[in-house]
């Protein structure tokens, strides 16, 4: 999957150790050859619950009892789960050409996912005072970046079908009561993740926003 703006590639299923190496490897370089292409990882995560750079640790309730791996990261953000039946997005964007702007950024990868999420008949929408998509009360997509040099790493994970009972362990993203949901339950049908995968891309591209270059004088 590419187009002449950005490469997006679907990595399969990945372990998150080995996804942030990547995520790393492309940031740096990035940042040091602004001539480096933007890229969107594509992928499945093993299961695993990850938390972002915070002192505040309550959204894990008991971290002793989580039936799957725990890692802190270098995204913001509380606890949230990962797994086979998740549509990961990992952008590694330039956000020099984008603004500087983390707040629109935010919320462009929303606007990305509720447009990808109306193809499925499905009214998404945010919630007042979060960052995520929600479907009416039920939270279907996570968002948590993290921001190097003003190149973009982590991003997005889309509840495409799979088990969610792993999301109960935790307070998903520190919010209490939240239920979580996915595309697969919405629809009232099983929807696999490479099919959503493979319709990303017109929807990403229409809202990454890159700003003109100032004219030469």
């Amino acid at each position: 999957m590419n187009s002449s703006m950005l490469s997006i590639r679907w990595l399969g299923r990945v372990k998150y150790s080995d996804a942030l190496a990547l995520q790393e490897e492309l940031v740096a370089c990035k940042a040091s050859d602004p001539s480096a292409p933007d890229e969107l990882l594509l992928l499945e995560h093993e299961p695993v619950y990850t938390i972002g750079r915070t002192p505040d640790q309550s959204s894990l309730r008991d971290a002793a009892a989580l039936p799957h791996p725990l890692v802190q990261t270098n995204r913001g953000g509380q606890a949230t789960y990962h797994g086979p039946g998740q549509l990961v997005g990992y952008p590694i964007l330039d956000l020099r050409v984008r603004g500087q702007d983390l707040h629109r950024y935010l919320r462009n990868l929303e606007e990305t996912l509720i447009a990808l999420l109306g193809d499925y008949g499905l009214a998404a929408g945010r919630s007042p005072g979060q960052t995520g998509v929600w479907i009416g009360g039920r939270k279907i997509a996570s968002i948590g970046v993290g921001v190097r040099r003003w190149i973009s790493m982590h991003g997005f994970a889309l509840n495409v079908s799979g088990d969610l009972a792993p999301f109960t362990a935790i307070t998903p993203c520190g919010i209490v009561g939240v239920e979580m949901t996915s595309v697969s339950r919405e629809c009232g049908r099983e929807v696999s993740v490479r099919e959503v995968a493979e319709r990303i891309e017109p929807h990403f591209q229409a809202h990454d926003q890159l700003v003109p270059a100032a004219p030469a004088r």
